[in-house]
């Protein structure tokens, strides 16, 4: 999960940051001092959790969190347990008085890593993964995918009305899409297998357009499609 740790006292994000490294499930994106900043990466960055304090000048963790326009999953951490009530109101996955120890702090991250579980099998599930696009989250239906395109550190998502273009890496989509129904065939190219109206190991065709398949592919892409020709 990637996350993001806010806490104005560096002595106590020092120690949340040390805790993040010792923990293999999570990836640390950035740490904040200043909920400004902070608020700005992560309205324009994906992250997964949220570690925040809630005793801060001018703006506290609570309205910090309340005000975010993007929502990742939230562990307060705070003096202060007085606010417990408060942050679960919010939907916090975990609420850490300090100071706590390591062990305290990887029982919150792994209610953490459930919740995060449970809503990637939901939209797998359900059959949909949120974007962010124009400044918003946007449901895309894998249905309606006929393309994804690698472009530099974007991506472009092409459906039946006009492609979004999208910061995120096709190593990032690829994990919020099901195996089953998509296949990567090149580095710049992701596709939906139940789309794919022809192809050969150097190529495939969707909707006219021709696709290449390189050669790190081309097992993969034919072991999916004989599969599916042979309805296993």
């Amino acid at each position: 999960m990637k996350c993001v740790a806010i806490d104005d006292e560096p002595l106590a994000l020092h120690l949340v940051k040390s805790y993040i490294e010792q923990t293999g499930q999570l990836e640390l994106c950035a740490t904040f001092t200043d909920i400004t900043k902070a608020k700005d990466f992560i309205e324009n960055n994906p992250v997964d959790l949220l570690f925040v304090d809630i005793q801060m000048p001018d703006e506290t963790g609570l309205q910090f969190v309340n005000n975010l326009s993007v929502k990742p999953i939230v562990i307060f951490t705070t003096a202060f347990s007085q606010y417990a009530v408060e942050g679960f109101n919010l939907d916090a996955v975990d609420y850490l008085v300090k100071p706590f120890d390591y062990e305290r702090f990887l029982k919150a991250v792994n209610k953490a890593k459930d919740l995060y579980e449970y809503r990637l099998n939901k939209e797998v599930n359900e059959g949909y993964l949120f974007v962010k696009y124009n400044y918003q989250w946007n449901k895309i239906f894998f249905k309606d995918i006929e393309l994804i395109e690698a472009l530099d550190d974007y991506i472009k998502i092409y459906t039946g009305t006009k492609p979004m273009l999208i910061h995120m890496s096709m190593k990032m989509v690829l994990d919020k899409l099901p195996i089953q129904k998509f296949v990567r065939v090149h580095r710049s190219y992701i596709v939906p297998v139940n789309k794919i109206s022809s192809w050969n190991k150097n190529s495939i065709t969707i909707a006219s357009k021709t696709i290449p398949v390189s050669y790190t592919y081309q097992k993969q892409l034919q072991d999916i499609l004989q599969k599916d020709l042979n309805g296993i």
